[in-house]
């Protein structure tokens, strides 16, 4: 009827606009399978933390430096001459872009 050919398919408006009522309707069907005990801003809501109490947010907050540890070591030469030549300045990060670019451009053969 309204179909588009396309060389690696068809486009039915009429079609995905049933097809998008159906997903929706079973999604609204499969949520009303949902607990019916729930109450928001009770303590349900709380975090469950392995049945520990609550902590203040620090002791439960990891800091990057933990987790990248490693990386950060093995790899702060780098660290440490980026920081150095930063200048913070927008112009300066696109002329680094564009001259990393051109770089790439030439060892690809691009240029």
């Amino acid at each position: 009827m309204f179909t588009i050919e396309t060389g690696s398919g068809f486009w039915n408006p009429l079609l995905w606009s049933l097809v998008i009522v159906v997903v929706l309707l079973m999604v609204y069907v499969l949520r009303g399978f949902g607990n019916k005990k729930f109450k928001e801003k009770t303590e349900q809501t709380k975090s469950f933390l392995s049945g520990n109490p609550e902590y203040e947010k620090e002791r439960l907050h990891i800091k990057s430096s933990n987790l990248y540890w490693g990386f950060t070591e093995a790899m702060s030469w780098i660290y440490d001459f980026l920081e150095k030549i930063d200048t913070g300045l927008v112009g300066d990060y696109v002329l680094w872009f564009v001259i990393i670019t051109a770089v790439l451009f030439m060892v690809t053969g691009v240029l």
